[in-house]
């Protein structure tokens, strides 16, 4: 039952980051991607602050809960907190630059990368990852390579190199969160991150760009869902759903984020599917299908 729950809360995390992939690409029409994210991650950091207190004077009124165990791990959330904060600034600042030279859909999909990156990437951290799983991960490899290549080799561009980029540093990003998300509070982790990624985004904002205010009025729409509900609740919801959850099961939940951006961009940009990215997304929703399989435990022999 918790697998279910802690499944379907990576769904609705992918399903929120999807749509976000329209807001992403419409708020690059009025602003650069450093002072987008600065501007998003704050505001998705501000959004956690009154549900902290909220969650710890509840916590102060548990009967159970001794006072030294509410001030327990500050220095692990504090470290965990900057990790994930860094990591998740060099990874959504690379997304943000790459969809200013690509789709939405294919920016989605290149993202998603991570599936086969994150297993890789886990084995040199003694992460062991099974023959379904493997298998959910090349089907997944199938379905990105006919939604993502329909043109072949030729068709890639400076933004879908710079999408592979960020499909390694979102790698990175899960696997941290893989290791601080047990040791520490996920809702007041995610904060600190955004903060932190929020101050690192502002410093390169000031450096590289020359942001004003009429254009940030102009794409408050696009960063205030980027904000509240991509960073804001989908990061959340992303450290919580990935506690006690195997990183590969929940890179392959969250590489649905892909599928569903090709269909908002459709709705809502007018882009449409060929018969080849609708076999793609077919394989992928499959390979997530797979990855839920459980598989018996074999037995040592005594």
């Amino acid at each position: 039952m918790m697998k279910i729950r802690q499944s379907l809360l990576l769904l609705l995390t992918a399903a929120i980051w999807g749509v976000a992939f329209v807001a992403q690409s419409a708020g690059m029409d009025y602003v650069g991607p450093f002072t987008f994210n600065c501007l998003r991650s704050f505001l998705g950091g501000a959004v956690l602050l009154p549900v902290i207190f909220f969650l710890d004077r509840r916590q102060e009124s548990s009967p159970g809960v001794s006072r030294k165990e509410r001030g327990s791990g500050g220095r692990t959330l504090a470290v965990g907190g900057v990790c994930c904060g860094l990591a998740l600034c060099l990874a959504s600042n690379a997304q943000q630059i790459g969809i200013q030279y690509t789709t939405v859909g294919k920016a989605g999909f290149i993202t998603a990368c991570y599936i086969v990156i994150v297993p890789l990437l886990g084995l040199f951290f003694g992460k062991r990852v099974g023959v379904t799983l493997w298998g959910a991960v090349l089907l997944a490899v199938a379905g990105l390579f006919r939604l993502c290549f329909a043109k072949g080799a030729e068709g890639i561009n400076q933004g879908d190199l710079i999408m592979m980029a960020a499909a390694l540093l979102f790698s990175a990003h899960i696997l941290v969160i893989d290791h601080f998300s047990p040791l520490a509070d996920g809702v007041k982790l995610s904060c600190i991150q955004f903060f932190v990624a929020g101050i690192l985004s502002g410093i390169a904002m000031v450096i590289f760009e020359e942001p004003r205010w009429d254009q940030i009025r102009a794409a408050a729409a696009p960063i205030l869902y980027a904000g509240i509900f991509s960073s804001g609740v989908g990061y959340t919801l992303q450290i919580v759903g990935q506690k006690e959850m195997n990183p590969t099961v929940a890179s392959l939940i969250l590489s649905l984020e892909s599928s569903i951006s090709l269909i908002a961009g459709w709705i809502l940009l007018g882009q449409g599917m060929t018969l080849r990215e609708l076999s793609g997304c077919g394989l992928m929703f499959g390979a997530i299908i797979l990855a839920q399989i459980p598989v018996p435990v074999r037995k040592k022999r005594e």
